[in-house]
Formats: structure tokens, sequence, C-alpha cells
């Protein structure tokens, strides 16, 4: 009794340690980012006030109207699906020979996809700068699709690797043994299986992409700004801290909607959902 006592006095004190922690991290800074949004433009929140005079949404109109904010939404979220469909295609291959085949070197070489995650992406965006300069490529989005695509292909190499390796060989025994070739293989065997690492593969690459600053900074600024950028402009010598909130919570908010679709794609028991029997 005493131990079952002492147990549920354990995950009581984690719990609440848990949820002190999150709120620190988490909850004071984004709810403050959303204070700071909704400061109404004539009625500055300032000390001794502890919240804001007026809460509206008149900031956002604002920022919509007044800045380049739009332009910048549409950059990046031009930008991001394509970049997330560009790495997904260019990880199959590498994904397939690291989740199906073994070969001498294997180890080394799923190492190596990794360079791109321990390079500064400053140092990335300034390589690609010299490299696209030299090839006589100016377009400032082509540029930065090729340098996101860079820094989140290892991610979904990494993602649709463990897909593959999840699949059962018995599913591409039988599917080959009922006569189908290499794509009905493939749509009938893998595909199914490979749905949720499909899902969560693009979806993290959009995100990855969507908050990336330093690439899209070397290879953009001053003429193509996407949201991070646009934030980092509003984070310098002129800084709004209201204005700043809303395009952080412009920049956050979809990403956390994003995350949490990962999250439950990445969930539960996919490959028994995958042949009915979960």
């Amino acid at each position: 009794m005493s131990h079952t006592a002492n147990g549920r006095r354990i995950v009581s004190i984690s719990l609440i340690f848990f949820a002190i922690a999150n709120l620190v991290w988490l909850g004071i800074p984004f709810g403050m980012a959303i204070l700071w949004s909704l400061v109404d433009p004539d009625h500055p929140w300032s000390y001794p006030d502890i919240f804001p005079p007026v809460l509206s949404f008149s900031r956002w109109l604002l920022m919509w109207e007044k800045t380049s904010l739009a332009e910048a939404l549409f950059n990046s979220y031009t930008i991001a699906p394509t970049v997330a469909v560009l790495s997904l295609l260019l990880s199959l291959p590498t994904a397939y020979a690291f989740g199906r085949m073994n070969f001498r070197g294997k180890a080394i070489a799923e190492m190596l996809t990794l360079i791109p995650l321990v390079i500064p992406a400053m140092v990335i965006g300034i390589f690609f700068s010299a490299m696209l300069i030299n090839l006589n490529i100016d377009n400032a989005f082509i540029s930065i699709v090729i340098g996101h695509t860079v820094l989140t292909l290892p991610y979904s190499i990494r993602i649709m690797s463990a897909g593959f390796k999840s699949v059962p060989q018995d599913l591409i025994d039988a599917s080959r043994d009922l006569g189908s070739g290499p794509w009905g293989t493939f749509c009938n065997a893998y595909l199914p299986m490979l749905k949720p690492s499909f899902l969560a593969a693009l979806i993290f690459c959009l995100v990855k992409s969507l908050e990336e600053f330093s690439i899209s900074y070397v290879l953009g600024a001053p003429d193509f700004i996407t949201v991070p950028t646009i934030l980092y402009s509003f984070l310098g010598y002129s800084f709004v801290r209201p204005d700043a909130a809303v395009v952080s919570m412009i920049l956050v908010i979809p990403n956390v909607i994003l995350m949490i679709i990962i999250e439950r794609l990445l969930k539960g028991n996919y490959l028994s959902q995958s042949t009915g029997k979960a």
C-alpha cells in the first residue's frame, strides 16, 4: 500500500512540475505575445498598468494594411509547399536505400546525410549565395527553395527511411507473387504503409521552411521578404513590441497547428491501422 501511495505521489509531483515548467516556458511567453498583439494603437500599454487598457484587433489590421506582411506571407506560403514536395521527392531514393537495403558503408552514408543539420543555416546560406552567383542564378525564389530543400532533406530522409523500414516483407512478397510489377508493388504494398510518413515528412519540411530565417535573409534580402525576415526587421532599430508580437503570432500559430497534426500522425500504431487491425 505504501509503495502505491508513494508512486501516486511521485506521479502527482511530476505532473505538477511538468505543468509549471510548461507554463513558464510556453504559457507565459505565448500569453504575453497574444496580449501585446492586441494592444490598441491609440491606448499604449505601459507601467503601472498590469494589463493593456484596451484590447482590439486594430494592430493586426494596421500591420496588414501598412506593411509588407501580405507579401511576406505569400512568399513564405509559396516557398514552403514547394520545398516540402521537392524534399519529399528527392528523399525517396535515399530513404528506400536506407530503409530496405543493406550495403557496405550504410552507417557512414546515413551519418553523412545529417551534415546539413550540424552546419549553421547562415553558413549554408553564404555558401549557396556564392554558388548561385557562379551559376548565374539570380532569382531569389529559386535560390531560397534550393537552400531550404538542402536544409530539410535530412529530416525527410530520416522520416521516410523509417517508413520504408516499417513495411512488412510479407506484404511485398505477396504483391510480387500475385504478379505485380515494381510500380504495382509500390502502390499496393508500400504506399498504404507510407501515407503517415509522407504526410509527416511534408508537414515537418513545411514547418521548417516557414520558420527558416538565415537562408531566407542571406539569399533574399533586401528585395525578397518572408515572414521570419520581416519579423527580424520589426526586432531591429525600429523595434515596436506590438508589431513584432503580431508577426510572431502569424508565424507561430500555423506552425503550432501543423506540429499538432504531426503529433497526431506519428501517434499510434500506423502499421496496424494500415492493415485494418487497429
